[in-house]
């Protein structure tokens, strides 16, 4: 048996183990399975680590960070991004990689056009953050930090507004208007957003999330981080395997 599985604190309304579970009967592949662990706290990374044939995981909100003291090594991706959302598992030894990083990338490449030449806001300072700002180096797309609390090298939400005209990418990074609490959204003027905007989040679920409707009715180009999260979960499939 190959085990695989979602470390979180909230994963009741996970992705991840449906996908994946999906993806074994598919391939044939009885003797894999796919788990959901709720940690109320890291620590408790410890117990999963030691579960029988666990040979990888996935990590989200709200440990892609905190996770990294308990692994042996990063990859490349992981240390580049300073962050992890996924696990290989190999005799013993974990390392972590950052596959949101490539997820996110590539969906934006499919998205926005290649003559865009704004600049960006992403919205939230966590872990999911750090992939996109990696994605947007590499694409030569300069970016802000947006934050409720701002520190050095970031600005606060009101300080964004004078921004928007020159700034069509947004990109939320929060868990803000994700499911069940689908009735909030990023603190943004959206009376700037006009038909020049993207606004992309990497909230899945709901499928339109307040911020894209709300920038939908400005007619802003929207889109949602399924995309996103196909491509990085099948980049975890490659991590495992290889």
């Amino acid at each position: 048996m190959r085990q695989f599985g979602l470390i979180g604190k909230k994963l009741s309304h996970s992705f991840s183990k449906n996908y994946f579970t999906e993806k074994f009967n598919l391939l044939g592949l009885d003797d894999h399975s796919y788990e959901l662990f709720e940690l109320s706290s890291i620590e408790q990374i410890k117990a999963v680590f030691e579960t029988k044939n666990i040979e990888g995981l996935n990590v989200t909100v709200p440990y892609k960070e905190d996770v990294i003291p308990y692994l042996d090594g990063l990859d490349q991706s992981a240390e580049k991004v300073k962050a992890v959302n996924v696990i290989k598992i190999t005799n013993g030894k974990n390392v972590g990689y950052n596959s949101d990083y490539i997820g996110f990338k590539n969906s934006l490449n499919n998205w926005l056009p290649q003559q865009y030449q704004g600049t960006a806001l992403i919205l939230g300072t966590g872990g999911a953050s750090k992939a996109v700002s990696c994605a947007l180096s590499d694409l030569k797309i300069p970016y802000t930090f947006v934050s409720r609390k701002p520190t050095a090298n970031e600005i606060s939400y009101q300080e964004a507004s004078s921004l928007l005209p020159q700034a069509h990418l947004i990109i939320n990074t929060t868990p803000l208007g994700m499911a069940p609490d689908t009735n909030t959204c990023p603190d943004l003027d959206f009376n700037q957003i006009t038909s020049e905007h993207y606004l992309y989040d990497l909230v899945y679920n709901p499928e339109e999330t307040l911020f894209l409707a709300k920038g939908k009715s400005k007619g802003a180009s929207i889109k949602n981080g399924l995309e996103m999260l196909h491509l990085q979960a099948e980049e975890s499939w490659k991590i495992w395997n290889k």
